[in-house]
């Protein structure tokens, strides 16, 4: 999957902190993985739309 995050976003919201290189390819990776257990969680329950629930 291509980047899900965006790294001026994540910069924002950590202002106060510094970030490691490699920090966003694991953020990616958090979000790749959470999406993929939504949409599993949509679709056992019949439904081809995810919603927030399903997270």
């Amino acid at each position: 999957m291509s980047n899900l995050v965006v790294k001026a976003a994540v910069k924002d919201a950590l202002a106060e902190k510094n970030i490691a290189g490699d920090f966003y390819e694991a953020l990616d990776e958090e979000v790749e993985e959470l999406l993929k257990e939504a949409a599993a969680r949509a679709e056992a329950n019949n439904r081809k739309t995810v919603q927030p629930r399903d997270l």
